[in-house]
């Protein structure tokens, strides 16, 4: 998606200070504030800058220097941007998506998917030196299916199968939840006998033409069952915009990464395109 590169850095900036809340002033890495490195990933990551790049980049752009209050000749190293990257903890990634979620209109409505991302990014010699034998991260995620916000994410480099991720991601949103929409990698009778108990209406496909499933899968309709094609929509919006790649090399930096990406999405959807 091409949009207003400024709005989208004021965005971030706003929403940065508010998932860091209290932490937001004080000094990270190198002695700039918390919420500058938060904004300085976005900016990387929307841009698809390397660490180098975007140091480099900074330099030339004015307008998001003033923004992000830096001044030209105080500018933060790459490495010290790298190194902010691994003392910002995963919590602050998961409250900025959380708050990019909730800058768009909540239906109650969900979709509940997985997609993969490519992590074989790093060079064949540092996969053999570091063991590193999964070259495809498994990402689960809710998708409100009216405003394609992406509300939640759920990271791993072992498959797990979807009915033990699925409910540990509806569990984390229950109280906003209303309906719960997902094919039938998704479906047992525990997961759903779990949804009902969290007061969650699941709309689940069912395998099989038994009566049971050919009801199931008509009933479902009713709960607009072909919406959960909205969580496609969104994952092929954030590859196409960031890539289907993590750049990072260690897993818990991957993790970091793809939570950072769907919260990118999410400010995306509220700037003004180009």
């Amino acid at each position: 998606m091409e949009i207003d590169l400024l709005d989208f850095v004021q965005k971030s900036k706003r929403l940065a200070k508010q998932a860091l809340g209290k932490h937001a002033g004080e000094p990270a890495s190198g002695g700039f504030a918390r919420w500058v490195h938060v904004v300085l990933h976005c900016f990387r990551l929307e841009e698809e800058h390397s660490f180098r790049e975007t140091a480099n980049r900074l330099k030339y752009m004015a307008e998001i220097r003033e923004v992000v209050e830096l001044d030209r000749d105080d500018l933060p190293d790459y490495t010290t941007i790298y190194k902010s990257f691994d003392r910002l903890k995963m919590w602050v990634w998961r409250a900025l998506l959380r708050l990019s979620a909730q800058q768009h209109p909540q239906s109650g409505h969900v979709a509940l998917d997985s997609t993969f991302f490519d992590r074989g990014h790093a060079s064949a010699y540092y996969q053999k030196r570091s063991n590193r034998s999964v070259e495809t991260l498994k990402v689960t995620t809710l998708t409100d299916t009216e405003s394609l916000a992406v509300l939640d994410v759920q990271c791993h480099a072992h498959w797990r199968h979807d009915t033990k991720t699925g409910p540990q991601v509806v569990r984390r949103n229950a109280d906003d939840l209303q309906y719960v929409l997902a094919d039938n990698a998704f479906q047992n009778w525990q997961t759903e006998y779990e949804y009902y108990t969290l007061g969650i209406e699941p709309a689940i496909y069912y395998r099989g033409s038994s009566v049971n499933a050919v009801s199931n899968n008509a009933l479902i309709q009713e709960y607009d069952y072909t919406q959960r094609w909205m969580a496609e929509t969104s994952y092929s919006s954030v590859k196409r915009s960031l890539g289907d790649a993590v750049r990072a090399r260690f897993w818990y930096r991957e993790f970091r990464e793809i939570v950072l990406m769907f919260a990118i999405h999410n400010i995306e959807q509220l700037c003004e395109p180009l």
